[in-house]
């Protein structure tokens, strides 16, 4: 069997964070009943004429500026024809002949270390609508038609799932941090199509190229590449299939891809410049503008949270994986608490709660004002902090205000020495055989021992004292 080497090129579509859409005045946001945000511009009447939304190509500026693009002095919009029901115009109004950007790079980090991926363009369009297929019918929701859109086309130059991933995670942080959009694969403002095509290793002759639409998960997106390229690879070994340019389905559930369609090219749609629309100036000025008002980047946080405030690379890296998480970062690092402290609380609490409850780092929400009020309890040593991982709950689930919480259900810790020296001699008096076994050189039952006088003290004792009483009398 020859050796064969996959060739991959992504066709990424992110949905703009803008409030109304590209052409109109509807909005733009997630979740709305079907056709609740249509005007009769977006729903293609006859001689409604289209506006561009200034916020979207600032967007487009800035999507452009985070990956080290070129930025189209003079861009204009294009109408690319084709006939579908969720296409309500019969045509996208994208960008073809001068797109907001080209030659763009994007840095990513695999097993094998570092690699630049090349983009050959980023530009501005439109979505389509979406079908609904229920009982043998098919229903149009045309709420998404001219949601904004940047599409970020790259060159063929993965060689792996892995790269890919990793090109799809660090475009996501580049994109979130940068307010560009809030790139949730689960919700489609993150979508991606997969050309892959496979070559002999050592071959600059690029094989033929199939596509895979509208790919919204990182797990779907490695398998189908996975059992893509050994389809291919199946083709070109046993002749058993012949491959053709077309676009294929991804079935997550069958674990393979079915075809769709031939793939078309560029001229099957019969690109031409929309007349109804200006073309539109970029110049320095303005670009200088949306460069001033970009917020600070992942990779620039986790310097300054590495190098300036002393966190260990792991945590760092974690928290700037999300820009949610980056957010609360910031939120609790602004009410004056050691960085330290607010990182272990994020890692070690809020994360365990995401976890349990199977949730994306994206969707945690918390009051951050109510979580800060309870690191400040622990580290005033009002509350231990066995207590405070129990509102940390309450905050969390019920949005409950700790300060009020801890006064009204009086859990204020306990630091009275005569009361925690009563307990402890209670505790040890009740356990004699752990008493002896420490003393015969078992330490571990001092945590045994710890938990009995907590317990004795409903967890309201300051552990501090209760271990130094305990030791004191322990080793006496």
């Amino acid at each position: 069997m020859k050796n064969y080497e996959v060739v991959i090129g992504l066709e990424v579509h992110v949905e703009l964070a803008t409030n109304s859409k590209l052409f109109c005045s509807c909005s733009a946001k997630f979740g709305a009943d079907a056709n609740e945000n249509v005007c009769p511009a977006c729903a293609g009447m006859p001689g409604m004429l289209p506006v561009a939304n200034k916020n979207a190509i600032e967007l487009g500026i800035a999507a452009s500026l985070v990956t080290n693009s070129r930025i189209t002095p003079v861009i204009s919009f294009d109408k690319k024809n084709y006939f579908y029901p969720d296409l309500s115009c019969g045509y996208q109004i994208t960008q073809l002949f001068a797109p907001i950007c080209r030659d763009g790079r994007v840095e990513i980090e695999t097993s094998k270390g570092t690699k630049t991926i090349t983009l050959k363009q980023i530009h501005i369009e439109e979505d389509a609508g979406k079908l609904v297929h229920s009982r043998g019918v098919s229903l149009v929701d045309y709420n998404r038609c001219s949601v904004p859109l940047v599409e970020i086309v790259s060159n063929p130059d993965f060689r792996s799932a892995e790269e890919v991933v990793a090109y799809l995670e660090k475009l996501r942080a580049l994109l979130t941090f940068a307010g560009v959009s809030d790139c949730k694969m689960q919700e489609g403002s993150m979508r991606c199509d997969v050309n892959l095509s496979v070559r002999e290793v050592g071959s600059d002759v690029l094989g033929t190229r199939t596509e895979m639409k509208n790919m919204n998960s990182l797990k779907a997106i490695v398998r189908a590449i996975e059992y893509e390229t050994q389809r291919h690879i199946d083709a070109l070994e046993t002749g058993c299939e012949e491959l053709v340019q077309e676009t294929r389905r991804w079935d997550d559930n069958a674990g393979q891809s079915f075809s769709m369609r031939n793939k078309e090219n560029a001229t099957d749609y019969r690109y031409f410049p929309n007349a109804d629309l200006m073309p539109i100036v970029v110049d320095e000025e303005w670009i200088n503008e949306v460069k001033s008002r970009l917020p600070e980047s992942a990779h620039d946080k986790y310097a300054r949270m590495t190098k300036e405030l002393g966190i260990a690379e792991i945590d760092a890296k974690k928290i700037t994986s999300s820009k949610n998480l980056s957010d609360i970062f910031d939120a609790l690092m602004s009410k004056g608490l050691p960085a330290k402290d607010v990182v272990a609380w994020i890692i070690t609490e809020l994360l365990s709660l995401d976890t349990d409850e199977n949730k994306s780092y994206d969707d945690i929400s918390i009051n951050c004002d109510s979580f800060a009020k309870l690191i400040e309890l622990v580290n005033n040593k009002e509350i231990n902090r066995t207590i405070a991982k129990k509102i940390f709950v309450l905050i969390y689930e019920k949005d409950i205000d700790p300060v009020a919480y801890v006064k009204e259900n009086n859990l204020g810790m306990v630091s009275d020495t005569s009361f925690i020296d009563d307990a402890v001699t209670a505790a040890m008096n009740e356990n004699p055989d752990s008493v002896k076994q420490y003393r015969e050189g078992n330490a571990k039952v001092v945590g045994f021992l710890m938990g009995k006088v907590m317990q004795k003290t409903a967890g309201k004792a300051d552990p501090s004292v209760v271990r130094e009483i305990l030791m004191s009398k322990l080793d006496n």
